[in-house]
């Protein structure tokens, strides 16, 4: 049976500060995937300015989102460091270690994100395995 707008009694119940975490995934993933700077630094806003009065759904999300969007500039970093210090980006192992990087550690944080995406509009908490923060 579909649900109807008009009877307000086939919704499920919204988690207290659902909205913020699935805002917060979605922001996580846009960084990886759209607008890298500019969703990282609508994310730190974020962060900021709800995290001390957030609820624990939300709280959760924004933590585990910061923490595995600095991972992954982290990374980044140091795959371009990799790449300096193995001869420059004229080098042969540029392309190698560039699909190394996107197969393995960008499409995992993408992944990872997606997965939090869905606990976050399920009303759930979720811990990103390796570089999330302990709740």
């Amino acid at each position: 049976m579909p649900h109807s707008v008009d009877n307000p009694d086939d919704w499920e119940p919204v988690a207290p500060g659902q909205g913020l975490a699935v805002t917060a995934e979605a922001l996580y993933l846009i960084n990886l995937l759209l607008l890298p700077v500019i969703a990282f630094i609508t994310l730190l806003i974020l962060y900021f300015r709800t995290i001390t009065n957030a609820p624990t759904l939300a709280a959760c999300h924004l933590r585990q989102t910061l923490s595995a969007s600095l991972w992954a500039g982290f990374l980044l970093l140091a795959v371009n460091l990799i790449i300096v210090l193995t001869g420059g980006y004229q080098s042969a192992n540029v392309w190698m270690l560039v699909i190394i990087y996107f197969t393995c550690c960008h499409a995992t944080l993408v992944l990872l994100g997606v997965v939090g995406l869905a606990k976050a509009m399920a009303g759930q908490c979720y811990r990103f395995p390796l570089v999330g923060r302990d709740l």
